[in-house]
């Protein structure tokens, strides 16, 4: 410790001078005995893990006040967390104030950790996500492809900013050949939303490029609270040309990259994914090209091949005379032995049948004859004369109508009996009605 020296002024008054470094010193040991163990609660912002493992954020008030904190977590106190901090999120910090000497900034060095809650901020982006997931317009079946092989693309960043440097650079190792079309916004702060919404709809009603890429470079929280306003994020989903969003870090998220039809983790991935590199197309191209003359050639030698087959047949033609006069001589041949054999089955084939017809044909006379007979036989069986020789009579009214009934026989009137040898005309005396089960005490009378 540098102590502080006196010297005499003019007035022969003696002051105190400090030197930069005692002053801070001094300070230091102010602090660490009057804040040697404090509690305090905030919210987290921009929160980072050193390699070393040690963490470094700041703290500021949940109530949107402006105070900040600047908190240091050392490698040993971070592996006794229990959860993973991040931006947003309301802890409890246990530990005390200290001077950092070299730059002379206050910060609060913190021994433990733990959870308070949700920030404010952070409760206000989740309560805007579940609205707007609400609406669709986080599903998937939005998100459009984009396109394999686009000529022009659109930047909508800060002209200021690395995001910018970072994508030209991508695009220009990557795609040379790509134009790119800036359009320039503010993209931190109150004014970055309007800009932003302002961006998209100029873009959009140019529609001179293939596909936006909306772009930042990291921040906490609230610096990239633009990319989670309810207007941006309706003017993404809604945007006609394809958004690639790229925004902050691998481990930041806003409601931009949810509704983007493709989230990039960082600014120079959007540029990646937005176009396919030049070198690895030109390679496929030299696939394809080697393919396709693998298959040109190969239908080359195959034709070649043909062309020569076919020149070696027509220059001997001799030859194929030849082989046609053998070919005509096996089909003769073979027509001379086919024929004889084809009429000596034929001709056998006829004498079985004409075998055949003649045992059948008498067969069949006499079973048309039996036929005959039969029916003969029942039609003598129905002629009625038969009947009438058996001692029967038919009666007729003398015009040739059957009389069947007495309800048909008038008393006195004139009938006709056909007998089996002729016939007699007779006269109705009386009518009399069979009796079922008895018989008529007066016999008919006949004239």
């Amino acid at each position: 410790m540098v102590e502080p020296w006196q010297r005499p002024s003019q007035q022969g008054l003696q002051r105190v001078v400090w030197s930069v470094s005692g002053l801070l010193t001094a300070v230091s040991d102010s602090l660490a005995a009057r804040f040697a163990s404090v509690t305090v609660s905030g919210e987290i912002s921009g929160f980072t893990r050193a390699g070393s493992g040690h963490c470094y954020f700041s703290l500021k008030d949940a109530d949107g006040q402006q105070a900040t904190l600047r908190c240091a977590m050392f490698r040993r106190a971070a592996s006794m967390l229990d959860f993973s901090p991040g931006d947003g999120a309301l802890v409890e910090l246990r530990g005390k104030l200290a001077l950092y000497e070299p730059r002379g900034e206050l910060q609060f060095i913190v021994e433990a950790m733990r959870r308070a809650g949700a920030g404010a901020l952070y409760e206000q982006f989740l309560r805007l996500k579940a609205k707007l997931e609400g609406e669709g317009l986080f599903d998937a079946q939005r998100k459009r492809p984009l396109p394999a092989f686009p000529r022009r693309l659109g930047v909508i960043t800060s002209t200021a900013g690395a995001a910018l440097h970072d994508v030209l650079t991508a695009l220009a190792r990557r795609a040379p050949h790509v134009e790119v079309f800036v359009y320039p916004s503010l993209v931190q702060g109150e004014q970055a939303p309007a800009a932003l919404v302002q961006a998209l709809q100029t873009a959009n009603a140019r529609a001179e490029v293939d596909a936006l890429l909306l772009v930042r470079g990291g921040g906490s929280l609230e610096d990239l609270w633009a990319f989670n306003d309810e207007r941006v994020v309706r003017a993404v989903a809604g945007s006609a040309l394809p958004v690639i969003c790229g925004v902050g870090h691998e481990t930041d998220v806003t409601l931009s990259d949810l509704a983007a039809d493709l989230r990039a983790p960082t600014p120079t991935a959007a540029a990646e994914l937005a176009a396919p590199s030049r070198a690895s197309q030109l390679e496929l191209l030299d696939v394809l090209e080697r393919g396709l003359q693998r298959r040109v050639y190969g239908v080359l030698d195959t034709m070649a091949q043909r062309l020569d087959r076919a020149g070696m047949r027509l220059a001997r033609p001799s030859e194929t005379l030849a082989r046609e006069r053998r070919r005509l001589a096996l089909l003769g041949q073979s027509l001379g032995q086919v024929l004889p054999r084809r009429q000596l089955l034929q001709q056998q084939r006829l004498g079985n049948l004409a075998q055949r017809g003649a045992r059948a044909v008498p067969a069949a006379l006499r079973t048309q004859q039996h036929r005959l007979d039969a029916l003969a036989a029942r039609l003598a069986a129905l002629d009625p004369r038969s009947v009438l020789s058996r001692g029967y009579a038919w009666l007729d009214d003398g015009r040739g109508r059957a009389l069947s009934s007495i309800d048909q026989l008038q008393t006195h009137a004139e009938v006709t009996a056909v007998l089996a040898d002729g016939q007699a005309r007779m006269q109705v005396l009386s009518k009399l009605p069979t009796i079922v089960g008895g018989t008529n005490s007066t016999p008919p009378q006949r004239k």
